[in-house]
């Protein structure tokens, strides 16, 4: 007889199966049909506000592994935010402007480039960008990324530039803009200013060298008092400083020498002349340059009369002062510095220091000589090396200095190098006319490093990061010599060349940008734009040129929390968190800061949260020519969405992390388990309605109200992990509970009582009652990082479950709370022990399996012999043992046999394990062994307690 149809068979509509890249975009249509993201927000009116500001991705490519880190990251937040009772609206943005869209247009247009006027390349420009925001919009929402996005904020929209110049405007009543000649970071290929977080270092191989730079006093002068007072230096033919550097050509803007005060000097004799390096430095660069027979003769510090001496440039006429400086080092190279104040800003500040010591040290002051175009070759200051490229006349400049008899030494060494993040070419430190943000005035380095400290900064070491680049930061360059982008407001006198930058003026052309979008600057004349009572501030002239500059895109960034957050009212600013890579504290992070204080005295965010780069399953970064990148595009094709969600759930984001096919197979699998979990517990509840058959918590077994127990736990350290930011807690507690706590313990128990008893059974019912609550919390704590499969299962869910919540989408319910009847630390202690006995009977079990003992657990019975406190604990639940330990039966016997063989033996536990064949038939119902099979001649191969069940 066939007795399979009096057996209660797990069934559901849950498919084993996800089809998530099938399923996914189907879930995404339905979500948009029930303007899931609007009921959000309409659901959460009258919560407290939580903001998160999204950083603005840049508008070109298709997204990357990384944007995908970063959005579902944001979402994990959002999600867990509005579950946790606050109204979290987000609202993505994009980076519209600037010179990587330019620079792609120009690239695509080839020589037509020259044919187009600024307007017709602004709209180039403009196009560009919104089609790629559109395309990464698309793909953020594949994502599973729940936001506005349909009203997104855009840096190129005429609402927000509007504000950029409205938050210029403030700078510039504060006094916080001049315009100055400065080195900068200069791309010579796109031929403009660049930021520090515009950059990227990438090792390099440069030829230093080792030069000669000859005193302007004769060796008998030197010798003397009134010299260095060295009597040994009367004799030799020359004198010389030396100076190590890797930037050969930027000896021809010499205009100074620098050293160290408190560092000791040798005056070293080689052959007929001395040079003076370093004391330290000697040995190593005696190795370097292959000096012979050096000797030194004395030693003088840095501090004692070197200052104000003077020394023959070696490319260009002129004497370069001797000036004191405590940047020089002894990391490498001879402990003295040529100084060119073109093209370094250390060099820069040193002679500016010094020019405003004039007469005291310097009889005049020193020129910042900037012998160098936009293109990066050299201009006719330099006759001999005029029109070649800086970094490609190096070669010609070291043979040049070979010739003249000045060069000691060269050296090849790789070192980290600053490229253009772009055109990924070498930049290079020049001097420009440039438009800059002071640090100083207003105390604006001061007041920014002061609201660090009251920023949360996750991890705490984001702190000391923008904390050292606030610090040590030069003034801040405003302006690029670009066009796609908002204008600097600036205008200049066509008779006196003074520069006109007004408050009230900036704010009435923000008024027109606002209506018609900064497009207007490039349209109208200055005539057009400046209301006909202006002239100029110096000489009364009525007529100007415009500045033909934009603002630096990360101004344009920096100042989103007052074009995004501000207008839409109290709550929104500060924001309460800001989330980005960690490169962002020299980007993002700071800018924001920067702008934020000196508009409105206080941080845009109240807490930062960084993570880290993707990279290659072996720690590698990634590159399209070592062919491992990995994109967002292919694992959704391949596994969905969902799995990628799991990979950043799974990973310590806060450092870099990895990715690979590897990676990603295992996180399959892993979400295979928990999806297999979940349909067990959906396919089990087929015939439970909660109202009607649910088990009063008294009334549950012991076994029932454990598994409670590790929900309340599950609950407690999943919202944890979400309120710490701390996902992958999050995640694996939700793994090991379904994976451990569910699977492979109790619902490997409840099995047989779910199957095998009759329907209505009070033990079947109350683990039913059990396993309902289970899934409703697994839905509800997963939804943040499964949001397609959590979504599924509530839906799976009777309607009436959806009803009762209110909520037809997972993610418009709240988080479960901890129910505290179920902390139960007694019961919880007896089943750890129990658990722990488990442990030792599956052991040996599996022993006798291989010994071809038995092949089901069913067909065993177990023995377990223990000490007289172990027999009187299992004596408690020796009825429910079988079920535990799934045998078919199982016998107490006090006392251990410490010689006996083939026993699984816990001396800690105080048991031993025996495992035999079961006694009695097999019953065909249920499987287990019992004696009692045979007893009924109508059905001779059943149990009693099936027989019972049947009826």
């Amino acid at each position: 007889m066939d007795y399979k149809s009096t057996l209660n068979l797990p069934t559901t509509s849950f498919p084993m199966k996800a089809n998530l890249p099938q399923r996914e975009p189907e879930w995404l249509a339905t979500w948009a049909r029930e303007r899931l993201y609007d009921r959000i927000q309409e659901l959460g009116a009258g919560r407290p506000l939580f903001i998160l500001h999204d950083g603005p991705p840049y508008a070109n490519g298709r997204i990357h592994i990384g944007h995908a880190l970063n959005k579902i990251l944001k979402d994990f937040i959002v999600k867990s935010k509005t579950m946790s009772g606050y109204r979290v609206p987000f609202i993505p943005g994009w980076d519209c402007h600037g010179l990587p869209i330019e620079h792609q247009v120009t690239k695509e247009l080839g020589p037509k480039k020259s044919q187009l006027s600024i307007i017709e390349l602004r709209r180039l420009c403009r196009a560009y960008a919104d089609r790629f925001y559109r395309i990464q919009r698309e793909e953020f929402q594949r994502l599973g990324v729940l936001g506005d996005w349909e009203h997104p904020y855009l840096t190129m929209n005429p609402d927000y530039e509007s504000t950029i110049l409205r938050e210029f405007a403030t700078f510039v009543e504060k006094g916080m803009v001049y315009k100055g000649l400065k080195p900068v970071l200069w791309c010579t290929v796109d031929q403009t200013a660049l930021a520090e977080a515009e950059v990227e270092y990438e090792t390099h191989r440069s030829t230093s060298i080792y030069v000669k730079f000859p005193f302007e006093l004769s060796p008998s002068q030197l010798a003397s008092p009134n010299g260095l007072d060295i009597p040994e230096l009367a004799t030799a033919s020359q004198v010389s400083m030396v100076i190590w550097t890797t930037t050969p050509w930027t000896l021809p803007a010499n205009q100074a020498l620098a050293i160290h005060p408190d560092i000791t000097y040798a005056f070293v004799r080689v052959g007929d002349e001395i040079l003076v390096i370093a004391e330290k430095q000697v040995e190593s660069v005696v190795q370097q340059c292959r000096l012979p027979s050096p000797r030194i003769l004395a030693t003088r510090q840095g501090r004692d009369s070197f200052e104000g001496l003077r020394c023959r440039r070696p490319l260009s006429d002129g004497l370069s002062p001797i000036l004191l400086a405590d940047f020089v080092t002894l990391d490498q190279g001879t402990g003295c510095v040529h100084i060119a104040p073109g093209h370094g800003m250390e060099d820069y500040l040193l002679v500016l220091r010094y020019n405003a010591q004039v007469p005291q040290v310097l009889s005049e002051p020193l020129s910042i000589l900037v012998p160098v175009d936009d293109t990066g070759r050299f201009t006719h200051d330099v006759q001999e090396f005029a029109g070649q490229h800086v970094l490609q006349a190096n070669p010609q400049i070291v043979a040049k200095l070979q010739d003249l008899g000045l060069l000691v030494g060269t050296q090849e060494i790789e070192h980290a190098y600053p490229h253009c993040w772009r055109c990924k070419q070498p930049v290079i430190f020049r001097a420009t006319q440039q438009w800059f943000v002071s640090m100083e005035k207003g105390n604006l380095r001061e007041r920014a490093l002061k609201e660090i400290d009251q920023v949360r900064w996750y991890p705490p070491r984001g702190r000391d990061r923008i904390y050292g680049m606030i610090l040590n930061r030069p003034d801040w360059c405003l302006s690029r010599q670009r066009t796609w982008g908002t204008p600097i407001p600036g205008f200049t006198c066509t008779r006196c060349q003074a520069t006109l930058m007004d408050p009230a003026l900036i704010r009435q052309l923000a008024d027109l940008v606002g209506q018609q979008g900064s497009d207007v600057w490039f349209e109208r004349s200055p005539e057009e734009l400046l209301p006909a009572y202006v002239t100029c501030p110096s000489c009364g002239n009525r007529t100007f040129h415009k500045e033909r500059d934009i603002v630096d895109v990360w101004f344009e960034s920096g100042v989103s929390h007052a074009a995004v957050l501000k207008p839409r009212g109290p709550g929104w600013w500060p924001a309460d968190l800001y989330l980005e890579g960690s490169d962002q504290h020299r980007g993002w992070f700071h800018s924001a800061l920067l702008t934020a204080v000196t508009t409105d005295d206080r941080a845009p965010y109240k807490a930062v949260l960084t993570h880290g780069f993707v990279v290659d399953g072996e720690g590698k970064k990634m590159s399209k020519s070592a062919g491992n990148v990995v994109t967002p595009q292919e694992v959704i094709q391949q596994s969905g969405a969902e799995i990628l969600r799991l990979w950043v759930a799974s990973q310590d984001y806060h450092e870099d992390l990895r990715i690979s096919s590897t990676i990603i197979k295992q996180l399959s699998e892993a979400y295979r388990k928990i999806r297999n979990t979940c349909r067990f517990l959906l396919s089990n509840l087929y015939d439970f309605e909660f109202e009607t058959h649910a088990v009063p918590y008294d009334h549950l077994s012991e076994l029932d109200r454990w598994a409670l127990t590790r929900l309340a736990h599950l609950i407690a350290k999943v919202r944890q992990g979400y309120d710490a930011y701390e996902f992958r807690q999050a995640f694996h507690e939700l793994e090991y509970f379904c994976t451990v706590d569910m699977s492979a313990t109790y619902l490997d128990m409840l099995k047989d009582r779910l199957y095998t008893f009759p329907k209505h059974a009070p033990l079947r019912r109350g683990s039913q009652t059990v396993l309902f609550e289970i899934i409703v919390v697994l839905a509800k704590l997963m939804a943040p990082i499964l949001a397609f499969t959590a979504d599924e299962i509530w839906r799976t869910l009777p309607d009436r479950v959806r009803e009762s919540e209110g909520a037809f989408s997972i993610h418009l319910v709240r988080f479960p709370t901890v129910n505290p009847r179920w902390i139960n630390p007694p019961l919880e202690q007896n089943w750890k022990r129990l658990l722990a006995v488990r442990t030792q009977v599956q052991s040996a079990l599996e022993q006798q399996r291989r010994n071809k003992l038995i092949g089901s657990s069913l067909e065993a019975k177990v023995i377990l012999h223990a000490s007289d406190e172990m027999v009187r604990f299992l004596q408690k639940y020796h009825s429910e043992l079988p079920t535990v330990f799934i045998v078919s039966q199982v016998e107490l016997r006090s006392g251990i046999d410490t010689h006996a063989e083939n026993l699984v033996t816990d001396a800690t536990l105080g048991i031993q394990v025996e495992v035999r064949k079961a006694d009695g038939q097999k019953c065909e119902r249920c499987w287990n062994y019992r004696l009692t099979v045979g007893s009924n001649p109508d059905h001779p191969t059943l149990c009693d307690r099936c027989l019972e069940a049947i009826g």
